[in-house]
């Protein structure tokens, strides 16, 4: 028994997760601390965070079919390895730049007209989105082409597999947060950045050797498809091109007219066709994402990504509007951690049952029929819904009155530049705000519609990370080896569209009295969603698609389209 103990944890799979909750946790540190850290760089604004968020999604949404091309392109060690000491190695330089920039802000702000603090604040979004991009690289190299060789033709070591790394994100997604956290508040933010850096640097080290190891331990690693064999080549075939083509074409030359037009035009030809290869990438790469038997579901998940219903700043402010306080909030979220890990071990039972397909068809049946509850929340006492206040009321208010802006004193606070109304005191404790009078103050918000809403929010959870897993599978098992990069890297292209869009809504109507639209609006975009994963599923299974489940051997393959010929 000691034995077998042992094997588990020196095996591939497990120096695999331990990588991954390594990475996770970095990640979701460096996340978290550098919007705190922008906002208290920047006089407690949230400009320079609303300008990195920007940044990143335009990144990805641009550059991610680029960076799963070179994924393809280039060997899986060489591709992990560069993309791990990329992403850490820029939070280490971004962590010492802020460093610098908290202990010689002042004077920074005098050099240069204060110009000089400006390009410390470009510096460091520009390094942050690298280590983004970076991270980017990391997850589409591991969690859809690593964990795919890993898990070997074993399609139900596979689903174990991808719901064991979903746990390790939802707890990283908790932990991680709250753990940086407490090292901010007791400490200070310079000592947050130290202690990021220091992470990163050892964490850095222990990955790659955890790497290494599971490269090591899977033979199968070292084998991928032609297509890297194909751009090593055209590299060398371009390196002789180059070093016979002058000589022919100065002959050619002489032959014809002596002059020198050819050469020139045939290198200004190379130049324009290395220029255009970058947008050519990115054409070819949405074209096959489209091409994939897999596209509607994908398309489904990425729909998904257009909610205003989930424990993000926007939720978390709607709610500190409704009177809920930091101390409950945190508790909501744990329960969201708890329900997220509940759709995880639901989704390794329903595919044993039913089937990969049919997983997804429950699982978005079940995140529906939750949604429901929000939808009804905004008719419900309690709900500011007033369509008759005009999205910009509060906007319009804030630039025509003197009074200042609120101030942030903590991440909990940043929802006060959305929201401004029954804004909760983080000092205080109250729901009324901070300099007003308590005779004054309004009363008491009902609960109940906001308690709909988070209910429906946390039981959603488990049929979103259930379908999420579904379609991430679907994505593994159904492309093939040679395009799994610059495919996954337009789903995250895909995802991070939808993601950006949602905050433009929020911008739109920024006023709680339009949050209750905005409700409606996720959950038709859910539902649009779904109804493409609907589809996709219609075309998958055929007449089966309304069959009853029943446990039968032929459940574990009914997950490949029609006509697909990839393997795994």
């Amino acid at each position: 028994r000691l034995g077998s103990v042992v094997a588990y944890f020196t095996s591939a799979k497990c120096l695999l997760y331990l990588g991954h909750a390594l990475s996770t946790w970095g990640d979701r540190m460096w996340h978290f601390a550098v919007s705190v850290f922008l906002v208290e760089l920047y006089g407690n604004s949230l400009l320079l965070t609303a300008v990195y968020g920007l940044v990143v999604a335009g990144s990805v949404l641009l550059l991610g079919a680029i960076i799963g091309d070179w994924v393809d392109k280039n060997s899986r060690l060489k591709v992990a390895q560069t993309s791990l000491v990329v992403q850490n190695a820029s939070v280490i330089l971004c962590g010492i730049i802020l460093m610098i920039i908290f202990l010689f802000k002042a004077q920074l702000l005098t050099l240069y007209h204060g110009w000089l603090l400006t390009m410390c604040y470009i510096l460091v979004i520009t390094i942050a989105n690298i280590a983004n991009l970076a991270s980017t690289a990391t997850a589409i190299t591991i969690q859809r082409d690593w964990i795919v060789v890993v898990a070997g033709e074993d399609r139900s070591k596979l689903a174990d597999m991808n719901a064991t790394i979903r746990r390790i994100d939802q707890l990283t997604n908790i932990l991680a947060p709250m753990a940086v956290g407490q090292i901010m508040t007791y400490g200070s933010p310079m000592i947050g950045c130290g202690f990021i850096s220091g992470w990163n640097l050892m964490s850095m080290c222990v990955e790659y050797l955890l790497l290494w190891k599971v490269y090591q331990k899977t033979p199968t690693l070292a084998l991928k498809s032609a297509k890297v064999e194909e751009s090593e080549l055209k590299q060398l075939n371009a390196k002789k091109e180059g070093d016979v083509k002058p000589a022919e074409g100065v002959q050619l030359i002489v032959e014809r007219d002596g002059t020198g037009f050819e050469p020139q035009l045939e290198k200004e030809m190379g130049c324009a066709a290395r220029i255009a290869e970058p947008f050519i990438t990115f054409r070819d790469g949405w074209v096959a994402y489209y091409n994939q038997p897999v596209f509607l579901a994908g398309m489904g998940l990425a729909f998904l990504y257009m909610t205003v219903l989930g424990f993000d700043c926007i939720t978390t402010g709607y709610a500190y509007t409704q009177g809920l306080s930091g101390s409950v909030l945190s508790l909501l979220m744990g329960a969201s951690a708890v329900t997220g890990i509940m759709g995880t071990v639901a989704f390794t039972w329903l595919r044993r049952k039913c089937g990969l397909v049919r997983t997804g068809l429950i699982s978005g049946a079940a995140q529906l029929a939750c949604l429901v509850l929000c939808a009804i929340s905004v008719f419900m006492p309690g709900s500011p819904l007033d369509l008759t206040v005009s999205p910009f009321a509060d906007i319009s208010a804030r630039l025509f009155e003197s009074e200042p802006l609120p101030t942030i004193a903590s991440p909990e606070e940043k929802p006060e530049m959305v929201f401004s109304t029954r804004m909760p005191s983080v000092f205080n404790g109250s729901t009324t705000p901070a300099n007003s009078d308590p005779e004054m103050s309004p009363e008491p918000v009902p609960l109940i519609s906001v308690s709909l809403l988070f209910a429906g929010v946390i039981a959603a959870r488990v049929g979103l990370w259930s379908f999420d897993l579904t379609v991430t599978q679907l994505l593994q098992e159904n492309v093939v080896e040679s395009e799994r990069g610059i495919i996954n890297g337009v789903q995250n292209s895909m995802n991070y569209l939808l993601d950006l869009l949602h905050f433009i809504m929020v911008i739109l109507a920024p006023n709680p009295e339009a949050f209750g639209l905005l409700v409606l609006i996720s959950v038709s975009f859910v539902a649009m969603g779904h109804i493409m994963y609907f589809r996709f599923a219609q075309k998958s299974l055929g007449k089966q698609l309304f069959i009853c489940c029943t446990p039968d051997p032929k459940a574990a393959t009914d997950s490949s389209p029609p006509g697909n010929t990839s393997t795994v």
